[in-house]
């Protein structure tokens, strides 16, 4: 495998030198600079179990599921929510009524940002981006009637 790697390598670098890339330098979202190619030679000393594991165990990385998406489909979501929480409640019923199997809560600003409607913080972004939510009464509004033990 490493002759195999090394003659591989040896073409890759021609090309970049001859400067034939659609680009210098290539970098993740994160800022990483990933390697052109990875091969079980960058696995040495890698604990399989430990790092990557079998669907359905632990550390996940292959899915939750032992039998993957065999036996049942990954869950559909549409990214939701609005106005207030009987608004965004009616959207979601309309919805799970329709395909969804799951939830995914879109909050508005001010609720991610821990803040509460009436703050002035707030002024301008209620329900703008998404389901203004400031107390547990909202939330049980939010999902009253959704049967949570069905869906995810």
């Amino acid at each position: 495998m490493k002759e195999s790697f090394n003659k591989w390598k040896s073409d890759y670098d021609k090309k970049k030198a001859a400067s034939k890339f659609r680009q210098k330098k290539f970098m993740s979202v994160s800022s990483y600079e990933p390697e052109p190619l990875y091969t079980p030679l960058d696995l040495e000393g890698f604990d399989y179990f430990e790092k990557l594991g079998i669907p359905g165990d632990y550390p996940f990385t292959r899915g939750v599921h032992n039998t993957l998406y065999r036996e049942r489909l990954w869950t559909m979501r549409q990214f939701a929510g609005f106005g207030t929480a009987r608004q965004s409640n009616e959207r979601y019923k309309y919805l799970l009524k329709n395909g969804q199997t799951g939830l995914s809560v879109a909050f508005h600003l001010p609720t991610l940002m821990g803040l509460d409607s009436d703050n002035p913080l707030s002024r301008g972004e209620i329900g703008k981006d998404g389901v203004a939510i400031d107390t547990l009464a909202d939330m049980e509004i939010l999902f009253d009637g959704i049967p949570l033990d069905k869906v995810s």
